[in-house]
C-alpha cells in the first residue's frame, strides 16, 4: 500500500476515533437534545469549527477550483454570500438559538410546527427539506470518493472510496451526534488551514517565480477570468445580476438551513454565536486559495474538459508534491466531505424522528433511537443512489439551495411578524417551490440574468403576506421573538424522556 493510503487510512481510523471519543462528554442517558445539538452546551471553538467545518465543503477543493478554472470571477460569489450569510447571523442565530431553547426545540421542523402550532406541518417541512438536503450527501460521497481515488494513484477505485466515506461518518455520527461532529472538525479545520496555507505559498513558487509572477501572468493572458461574467460566462449567464442576486438569495438561505441552525441551536449561549458571527468570516480567506489555485491550472494543465476540471487542484498537487504530502492534502479534503456529510445526516435523522415518525404516539417515546436509526437510512439511500444513478440527485441538487430558500418566509418573517398565518405561509411556500421547479428544470435558471431562487422567493413573499392579511386567519402563532430577550431564555415548556431540556410542547388549538 502507498504511502498516501497508508496516511489516509490512518487519519480515518484517528476521525473515527475522535468522534466516538466525544460520547464521553455527553450527559449519561442524554436524549435527544443532547444528540442533535450538543445538549446545547457548545462553547466559541467548537462553534466556530463546527459551522466552519459545514461550509468548508469538499466543493472547497474540487468546485471552487473547478470553477475557478472554468469561468474565473464567478466563483467569488461563494466569498459574498458567506460573508454576507455570517453577518445576518450575528442576529438570526440568537434569535433562533432563544426560541428553540425556550420551547425546547432541536430542528427548523419543530421551530415550524411549534410557531404555527400544527405538528404536521413539522413532518412537512422535514420531508421537503430532505429532498433538498440529501443531494448534499450524495455530493459529499462523491466528492470524497473523486479525492480517495485520485490521492492514491488509482489504489482505491471510486466504489470502496463511496463506501469509505459512508462507512466513517456513519460509525461516529450515529453515537455521538452533533458533538462528534465538532471534535472532528478540529482535526478538519487544523489540516485545512496547514494544507491550503502551504499551498497557497508553495504552487505559485514551484510552477512561477512567485505570487506576483502568477498574478501578472493572468492578467496578461487570462483577463477573461478576472471580471464578471468571467470565461464563457455569456453564455452561462453568470453576470452582475446573477451574482448579486445569487449572493442576496443565498445569504438568506444559508441563515435557515438546517445544518447552520443545528450549529445555532447547539451553542451554549446567545453571545457564542455573535462572538462566531464576528470570526467566521475570517475563514472565507482560505476559499481564495482553491479559486486561484483553479486558475493557476490554466497554465500548468491546460485542456480539462467536464468533471475533469474539478480535478485541477489535485492534479498541480500530485505533479508538485511527494507522495507523502499528497496524502495530507487528501486528508484534509476527505476531512472536508465528511465532516459536512455527518451534519446533513445528523439533521435528516433529527428532523425525522422528531417531527415525522414521532407522530405515531407509540415512537414519541423513542425519538432519539428513531433519528439515529434514520441517519443510517438518510447515508445509505445517498450511497445506494450513488452506485445506481448518479445523475438523479445530482440533478436534485439544481434546486437544493433555491428550495430551501422558500422557507425563509414561513421560518424568519413568521417568527418576527405575529400576523404571518398557517394559510399565509403554506401558500407562499407552495409558489415559491413551484416556480423554483418549474424555471430550473425547464432550463430557465437565471432567468433574465437574476437567480430562479430569488424571483421565487419574491413571489413567495408576494403571496404569503398578503393571503396573511386578508386570508384566513387561524394559526396566526404565538407573540413575536423579543430580541432583548434572548440572552436569558426562559425554561424549556417541558422535558424529554430522559429528564433534560428539549422538547417540544403539546400544540395549542389556534383560536378562531
Amino acid at each position: 500500500m502507498s504511502t498516501a493510503l497508508w496516511i489516509l487510512a490512518g487519519f480515518m481510523v484517528l476521525t473515527v476515533v475522535l468522534g466516538l471519543l466525544a460520547v464521553r462528554r455527553q450527559e449519561r442517558g442524554g436524549g435527544l437534545a443532547e444528540w442533535s445539538v450538543g445538549g446545547r452546551s457548545l462553547g466559541p471553538v467548537f462553534i466556530w469549527v463546527l459551522m466552519a467545518g459545514e461550509g468548508y465543503t469538499s466543493f472547497s477543493y474540487l468546485g471552487a477550483a473547478g470553477w475557478g478554472y472554468n469561468y474565473g470571477a464567478p466563483v467569488l460569489y461563494v466569498v459574498a454570500y458567506m460573508s454576507c450569510g455570517y453577518a445576518l447571523g450575528y442576529l438570526v442565530g440568537p434569535m433562533l438559538w432563544g426560541y428553540a431553547r425556550r420551547h425546547g426545540l432541536v430542528s427548523i421542523s419543530d421551530i415550524a410546527a411549534h410557531r404555527y402550532r400544527r405538528p404536521w406541518l413539522g413532518a412537512l417541512v422535514a420531508v421537503l427539506a430532505t429532498v433538498f438536503l440529501l443531494p448534499y450527501i450524495q455530493l459529499q460521497i462523491t466528492g470524497m470518493g473523486v479525492v480517495v481515488s485520485t490521492i492514491s494513484y488509482g489504489g482505491i477505485g471510486l466504489d470502496l472510496a463511496y463506501f469509505l466515506a459512508f462507512a466513517v461518518t456513519t460509525a461516529f455520527v450515529v453515537v455521538s451526534g452533533l458533538r462528534g461532529s465538532a471534535w472532528v472538525s478540529v482535526l478538519k479545520d487544523a489540516l485545512v488551514i496547514l494544507t491550503l496555507g502551504f499551498l497557497a505559498v508553495y504552487i505559485p513558487l514551484h510552477y512561477f517565480d512567485g505570487l506576483g509572477d502568477f498574478a501578472h501572468r493572468l492578467v496578461d493572458a487570462k483577463a477573461e477570468w478576472l471580471s464578471l461574467p468571467g470565461h464563457n460566462g455569456r453564455t452561462s449567464g453568470y453576470g452582475v445580476g446573477w451574482f448579486a442576486s445569487t449572493t442576496v438569495l443565498n445569504s438568506l438561505t444559508v441563515v435557515i438551513f438546517p445544518t447552520t441552525v443545528a450549529g445555532y441551536l447547539g451553542a451554549r449561549d446567545a453571545d457564542t454565536l455573535r462572538r462566531n458571527a464576528v470570526w467566521l468570516p475570517a475563514y472565507n480567506i482560505l476559499l481564495f486559495i482553491p479559486m486561484l489555485l483553479g486558475m493557476a491550472a490554466l497554465f500548468v494543465v491546460p485542456g480539462l474538459t467536464g468533471a475533469d476540471s474539478n480535478l485541477a487542484l489535485f492534479k498541480l498537487v500530485i505533479d508538485a508534491l511527494p507522495e507523502w504530502a499528497v496524502g495530507v492534502v487528501g486528508v484534509a479534503a476527505a476531512l472536508s466531505s465528511i465532516v459536512p456529510m455527518a451534519v446533513f445526516m445528523l439533521v435528516i435523522g433529527t428532523m425525522w424522528g422528531r417531527s415525522v415518525l414521532s407522530l405515531v404516539p407509540r415512537l414519541k417515546r423513542r425519538e432519539k433511537g428513531i433519528s439515529q436509526v434514520v441517519v443510517v437510512v438518510a447515508g445509505t439511500l445517498a450511497l445506494i443512489l450513488t452506485y445506481t444513478a448518479p445523475n438523479t440527485l445530482v440533478r436534485l441538487s439544481l434546486i437544493s439551495y433555491e428550495g430551501m430558500a422558500q422557507f425563509v418566509p414561513l421560518l424568519l418573517l413568521g417568527l418576527v411578524w405575529r400576523r404571518m398565518t398557517l394559510y399565509g405561509a403554506l401558500s407562499g411556500l407552495a409558489v415559491g417551490v413551484g416556480i423554483v421547479c418549474g424555471l430550473v428544470f425547464t432550463g430557465h435558471d437565471p432567468l433574465w440574468g437574476v437567480n430562479a431562487g430569488l424571483l421565487a422567493l419574491a413571489a413567495n413573499l408576494a403571496v404569503a403576506i398578503p393571503v396573511s392579511l386578508y386570508g384566513p386567519q387561524g394559526a396566526a402563532g404565538e407573540e413575536p421573538v423579543e430580541l432583548a430577550d434572548l440572552d436569558e431564555p426562559d425554561e424549556p415548556d417541558e422535558p424529554d424522556e430522559s429528564g433534560k431540556e428539549g422538547a417540544v410542547s403539546a400544540p395549542v388549538p389556534p383560536r378562531g
